[in-house]
């Protein structure tokens, strides 16, 4: 009986110490999930048609966004205030429809298979065509200070010898591509003509063209700017025909949008200029202007198949219809220049030292 009963409270200390193991056991805490956060989030934005001419894109307001991210399994992308949209490889392509030129903050969104997020952003400004009116399809707003820009503007330079001594008008000034003669700067093209010696001719200049840059057929032209004032400067901004390599002038036909002569300077001219067998044939009017070295002034002309027509302030005072016997129905390109003395300068004045014409910004549509 002893026996038994001391096999008993041994069997009962192991069940115990079983127990008591057990239970140790059951304290194991077991490992927590991972956490997984996304890193080195870029954001890319690709404005459709964004160029030189179109810096805000091409009018259809589409841009392409594409986002990477480390450990990113999907992205999603706001559009100023409007709902997150979800994309699981962060290349997304969004069309906004507000007319003109707006500001949109582009907000994205990268996410981790746990559910963890970083987010950033970046500001943009596109812009979208009013498919009503003309557009605009070339522009110079000359807001980078220094030379102008070489990818639309080349350069006339010398005298016009030997073909063409003085241009043709027996002009005074010598073209150069210097800073003296011509820069941008403070948010305008300044085009200086100077009185200085230099490879044998008195005066400098500066002539800017669009050729082989940008020609164009039938569109309207808008220049802002401020003219010299001193006697003997003759100021234009013009057009030739692309092909005046080829057939010469006044067979390529000639647009003058603004010339000033050089002993007048409360008036401007519009005039275009063709071939009548050979010989120089032209149509100019003129309208008075009394602030045109003080004030800036619009300057711009509406050309189509069947007319063209010259404003001052959006005032017209100039129209000539267009026939196919007269050579406006092919590319122009445009000239920004000051010419010194010749046909329409006239007289130099002799205390000239220097003068300048100002361009805000010229602007073609279609």
């Amino acid at each position: 009986m002893l026996k038994l009963k001391y096999i008993f409270n041994i069997v009962l200390v192991l069940l115990l110490l079983t127990s008591c193991s057990c239970e140790e056991d059951g304290d194991i805490i077991p490992n927590e999930p991972e956490i997984i956060v996304p890193s080195n989030l870029v954001l890319t934005i690709d404005i459709i048609g964004l160029d030189n001419t179109n810096p805000n894109g091409d009018g259809s307001g589409t841009i392409q966004c594409t986002a990477t991210a480390t450990n990113a399994v999907k992205y999603g992308f706001k559009f100023g205030n409007n709902a997150e949209i979800e994309d699981t490889d962060g290349s997304l392509e969004h069309i906004f429809t507000n007319k003109g030129t707006n500001n949109y903050l582009i907000t994205v969104f990268a996410y981790s298979s746990t559910g963890q997020s970083i987010s950033t952003f970046k500001s943009i400004d596109v812009y979208v065509t009013d498919s009503s009116g003309p557009q605009l399809i070339w522009s110079d707003e000359f807001n980078t200070d220094g030379a102008p820009n070489s990818s639309k503007w080349t350069y006339n330079t010398g005298n016009g010898c030997p073909n063409l001594c003085g241009w043709g008008n027996n002009e005074s000034q010598y073209y150069t591509d210097r800073a003296e003669n011509v820069k941008v700067e403070g948010g305008v093209l300044k085009i200086t003509a100077k009185k200085e010696s230099y490879q044998g001719a008195q005066y400098t200049s500066a002539r800017l063209l669009t050729k082989g840059k940008f020609n164009f057929t039938y569109g309207t032209v808008e220049v802002r700017a401020k003219l010299p004032e001193s006697k003997g400067t003759w100021p234009a901004i013009w057009l030739l025909g692309s092909n005046i390599d080829t057939v010469g002038w006044p067979v390529c036909g000639e647009i003058d949008i603004m010339e000033q002569t050089g002993d007048d300077k409360n008036k401007v001219l519009g005039t275009c200029h063709w071939s009548d067998n050979g010989n120089n044939a032209s149509y100019g009017l003129e309208s008075s202007i009394s602030n045109a070295s003080t004030e800036f002034h619009i300057y711009s002309m509406e050309w189509t198949e069947t007319y063209i027509k010259i404003f001052l302030d959006n005032v017209e005072y100039y129209e000539i219809a267009l026939n196919e016997s007269l050579p406006f129905n092919k590319d122009f390109f445009l000239i920004l220049n000051i010419a010194m003395g010749g046909t329409l300068g006239g007289t130099i004045d002799s205390g000239f030292t220097q003068d300048t014409m100002e361009i805000d910004y010229i602007r073609v549509y279609q």
